[in-house]
């Protein structure tokens, strides 16, 4: 009798982090092309997060054409916005005002962290214009008898985790929809007789091109 081992079937193997972002990335392509609804993406996308091995990513897009496979002539706008703009060094990793004030706006690149630090004073980020070092980026806010804002293009997964007492994190606008390739922003933090406001507007004028829609 053989001790050899037989191969391990490919379905079998373990899936890497990236291998769960290409899956991800379809599935929010699939969204935009009105192919998945929002109810299912968000079942997918977290089977996706959960999934070990290549057998249980592969039914998440089985009924999902290729990412190029839509109807031949049709130009293809998924993920444009973005392109170029993940990925680099940031320009700086913090920024403190006391008694005075800070601000980032413009092309800028988001580091994989920020902190954003308010002491009797006040703080704007606008990220609209902003490149992003890595798909997902922290921006960690103290905001002491003073406030800060952010201000994000619509399409970014928007996560809001700061604590306020005697103060408040608000999230005025919905982002809508993630985009194809958008970055996530995840706000973290604390406000104590203060506030972190975290504002949606449409890019003035997005990237390679001239402005499509009026400002909100």
């Amino acid at each position: 009798m053989s001790d050899e081992r037989p191969e391990k079937p490919l379905p079998e193997l373990r899936a890497s982090d990236a291998d769960r972002d290409r899956v991800v990335e379809r599935l929010r392509d699939a969204v935009a092309e009105g192919r998945l609804d929002m109810e299912e993406f968000e079942e997918r996308l977290e089977a996706a997060y959960k999934s070990r091995t290549y057998a249980e990513l592969e039914p998440l897009t089985r009924d999902l054409p290729a990412p190029a496979g839509g109807p031949a002539g049709r130009p293809s706008t998924a993920g444009e916005p973005w392109t170029g703009r993940i990925g680099g060094a940031g320009s700086s990793t913090a920024a403190v005002a006391v008694m005075s004030g800070f601000q980032r706006k413009g092309r800028w690149t988001v580091p994989a962290r920020f902190d954003a630090v308010a002491f009797w004073g006040g703080g704007q980020l606008d990220l609209r214009e902003a490149d992003f070092a890595q798909r997902e980026v922290v921006i960690n806010c103290v905001a002491i008898m003073g406030g800060i804002e952010i201000t994000v293009p619509p399409g970014v997964e928007l996560d809001v985790r700061g604590f306020g007492f005697m103060g408040a994190f608000d999230q005025g606008d919905n982002p809508g929809p993630f985009e194809p390739g958008a970055p996530r922003v995840v706000v973290t933090g604390f406000a104590f007789w203060g506030g972190v406001e975290i504002k949606v507007k449409q890019r003035k004028r997005p990237p390679g091109g001239p402005s499509l829609r009026k400002e909100l």
